[in-house]
């Protein structure tokens, strides 16, 4: 239990610093602004109305080119630092 614990920190925790890096890249230099350029996928905006209820249900994914380097980081962090639990 808690390997499955510091599993899922470690990948939440390299998602959400991979969304950081990119949002503090997005206006800087050229050099350094490619790690804020990612893709969307998803579903937009799905309705139900049944004229008391109206439901919508929308998915989206983002990905950006930093998240998609710390997510392998945070993966080999948690290799090395949770061999004992």
């Amino acid at each position: 239990m808690k390997k499955t614990f510091a599993f899922l920190f470690f990948v939440l925790a390299s998602i959400v610093l991979g969304a950081f890096i990119a949002y503090l890249c997005e206006g800087g230099p050229s050099f350094i602004s490619w790690l804020a350029w990612g893709k969307s996928l998803g579903i937009n905006d799905i309705s139900v109305d049944l004229y008391v209820i109206s439901l919508s249900f929308s998915l989206n994914v983002s990905f950006t080119v930093s998240q998609l380097i710390t997510i392998p980081a945070g993966l080999i962090v948690y290799a090395k630092t949770c061999k004992g639990l």
